[in-house]
């Protein structure tokens, strides 16, 4: 079992960025693939980007290719999402998984963080 925090949310104006950190507890971080969703008021938590536990590769949600970056650091037990460019339609509030499976919607097997708020303004 891993437990996740997320930190690194706020307000930012269009065109900004955001570092989001996740920081997992348990010996076990390395095993897991890393995924960063997002939900909107009212929508469902949809993917963004993810990260396999080996060889470090990423996916992303098309919608944020080219602007947002995900990494992870084993050593550190820590997962990030570098957010650039940012539009007022990636307000939404940002969860850290861990899970199985890198890519795709949510699972009932996933481990999730409490979630950080990222609001953009235009």
């Amino acid at each position: 079992q891993v437990q996740l925090v997320e930190s690194g949310g706020g307000l930012v104006q269009a065109g900004g960025s955001l570092r989001l950190s996740c920081a997992a507890s348990g010996r076990t971080f390395r095993t897991y693939a890393m995924a960063w969703f997002r939900q909107a008021p009212g929508r469902k938590r949809d993917f963004v980007a993810a990260i396999t536990a080996n060889f470090g590769i990423t996916y992303y949600a098309d919608s944020v290719k080219g602007r947002f970056t995900i990494s992870r650091d084993n050593a550190k037990n820590t997962v990030w999402l570098q957010m650039n460019n940012l539009k007022p339609e990636d307000t939404a509030v940002y969860y850290c998984a861990a899970r199985s499976v890198p890519s795709g919607p949510p699972r009932v097997d996933d481990y999730w963080g409490q979630g950080t708020q990222v609001t953009v303004s235009s």
